[in-house]
């Protein structure tokens, strides 16, 4: 490692995560070189997490970029290395925080430019396009692109070059001599960094728990095609959208049984539109429309459509639904799922299965057979980038705490000297000197909330979810001069139940409680609009919550007339 010249404000070189070490999503992490008052700062990735049901309303998280607008002035660019939403879903709506330029592949450009011009109001970025292999200088930073198979097309592992030494940020990445569309992992360049010598590994740790070598794209394709070569009616694969090699191989085992490839899905249309762009779907017959699927005979079509993870608005849940407005399937059609559901995700795709299979459709998933494959890498595999790079430094990555132990234990195991599990937040001092943890940076999270961004702590989130499990109830009064009800209490209710468990109406236990509040009231204070607010939403909160045992939202507005 360089050592401390004894410099006043030596130069060093610091990594701080803000999102995606503790979390499988939402990868965001900052490179900064020079003193500690003059650092140049690289932002690698800018990515999401989709929401849960704990965050109702909620549409995606995003890092909070408090940190980064502070040293916003010597950010020297965002830095790309493939075009997933985990790694690039937030550049749309915090780009215009940072307003620096993004380096990316021509595919992952590809995809930014093609979701902004198909969303309106979303700003147009400064994106600079970088080849796999390229080379290229960024202050005291010099990046290179290394290739690195993974379930899409141009994912890249980033060498970062310094005068304190170069970090091997690996991004998402697998071995697979033969993955179908793209490069493999540049394993001859990654060796010859290895023997330049590197001085740490920020590194994938999704599948860290899984021993032995992901299967090849190319054993994923021999399986789909033996499984729709045989099909005898209708077929619809779902996989990613984004898994070009997969919809390549999708649509020559179509191809060649003779069927006609459809797409549905905006998303797909979407990746499939950069895909022929980028020349990665050459000689493939065009994709129709979902407008010609009832067109088609059963025997003679094949499906692409989104939705594997279950997601409620995409294709496949409305096919499963049976509400899609163009799609149909019938008793024994074939639907195969070209995935793995996401932690998280499993009971919204177990439910458009179990949807597929009310309708007599026949459902093949990865416990059936190898109709998918792990773009990431299991033990086997990261044994193997180990042993080419040598690093003097590994930082556990992507994945949660389970995920970042045990491969922490795995890289001390290969030799590492030096293993240190980041959180997000911290920052880590890389070089000069012993490496370790020396500060904190602001981090956290914001939610985008239809239209806008709100912060984690935001108390619309308290109140939906108060909403959610104990429903709302309205009350209207009007009050006269002296103090008197000006007519009858309006009073709305939502998500309650109609009958206490005496069978008693809900409405009459409301009503009871509004007036006895308001009786109960000194002459004086039925004057007060407060007062009588106040009486009448603690009263109505405790009765039900006495009659029902749940607490609800209660709003009371009392105009004086």
């Amino acid at each position: 490692m360089a050592e401390n010249t004894g410099d006043k404000h030596p130069d060093e070189l610091v990594f701080a995560p803000l999102g995606g070490l503790g979390e499988i999503g939402m990868n965001a992490a900052l490179y900064g070189f020079g003193p500690k008052k003059a650092r140049k700062w690289i932002l690698v990735d800018l990515g999401v997490a989709f929401a849960g049901p704990d965050l109702p309303g909620v549409d995606l998280i995003m890092p909070d970029l408090a940190f980064v607008e502070t040293i916003r002035k010597d950010l020297l660019a965002l830095v790309i290395t493939h075009a997933h939403e985990d790694h690039v879903g937030a550049i749309a709506s915090l780009w215009p925080k940072l307003r620096c330029p993004v380096y990316a592949s021509p595919f992952t450009a590809g995809l930014l430019e093609a979701r902004r011009l198909g969303e309106p109001g979303a700003p147009k970025v400064d994106l600079r396009i970088v080849l796999q292999g390229a080379r290229f200088d960024l202050g005291p930073f010099s990046i290179e692109y290394v290739p690195m198979s993974h379930s899409i097309p141009e994912s890249s592992a980033l060498a970062i070059r310094t005068p304190l030494g170069t970090v091997l940020h690996s991004g998402d990445w697998k071995l697979d001599p033969t993955p179908v569309v793209g490069l493999p992992t540049d394993e001859a360049r990654l060796r010859a960094i290895g023997e330049e010598g590197v001085l740490a590994l920020i590194s994938d740790s999704t599948n860290i728990l899984r021993e032995g070598q992901s299967p090849s794209e190319t054993q994923v394709a021999a399986a789909l095609a033996d499984i729709i070569g045989k099909a005898k009616r209708r077929v619809v694969v779902t996989t990613f959208a984004s898994n070009v090699a997969r919809l390549r191989s999708v649509a020559e085992a179509g191809q060649a049984a003779g069927r006609s490839i459809v797409i549905a899905g905006r998303a797909m249309e979407r990746c499939v539109a950069v895909a022929r762009e980028c020349g990665y779907l050459d000689g493939l017959a065009p994709f129709l429309s979902q407008s010609t699927y009832g067109n088609l005979p059963a025997d003679r079509m094949l499906l692409l459509a989104t939705g594997s993870q279950g997601e409620p608005r995409a294709a496949m849940a409305r096919i499963a639904n049976d509400d899609h407005p163009e799609i149909k399937l019938n008793k024994g059609d074939l639907a195969i799922f070209s995935s793995r559901a996401i932690p998280g995700n499993e009971k919204s795709v177990n439910e458009v299965i179990n949807g597929l299979i009310e309708q007599g459709v026949d459902v093949i998933t990865d416990r059936d057979g190898l109709v998918h494959a792990s773009g990431h890498p299991r033990r086997g595999e990261v044994a193997k980038l180990y042993s080419w790079l040598k690093p003097q430094v590994a930082i556990p990555a992507h994945g949660e705490a389970m995920h970042l132990q045990a491969h922490a234990e795995f890289a001390r195991e290969q030799g590492v000297q030096h293993v240190q599990i980041v959180r997000n937040g911290e920052l880590m001092l890389l070089a000069p000197g012993e490496p370790g943890v020396i500060d904190k940076v602001a981090h956290g999270r914001v939610y985008r909330d239809g239209d806008v961004l709100i912060a984690s702590n935001d108390e619309s989130l308290k109140a939906r979810r108060g909403l959610a499990i104990a429903g709302i109830i309205s009350v209207g009064i009007a009050l006269n001069s002296k103090g008197e009800m000006a007519g009858e209490a309006d009073v709305v209710m939502a998500g309650l139940p109609a009958k206490t468990r005496d069978g008693k109406s809900m409405d009459d236990v409301v009503d009871e409680a509004i007036f006895g509040a308001f009786d109960s009231l000194p002459r004086a204070k039925r004057r007060d609009p407060d007062s009588v607010s106040t009486a009448i939403e603690r009263a109505v909160r405790n009765t039900v919550r006495n009659v029902w045992g749940k607490r609800p939202t209660v709003h009371v507005l009392v105009m004086p007339v």
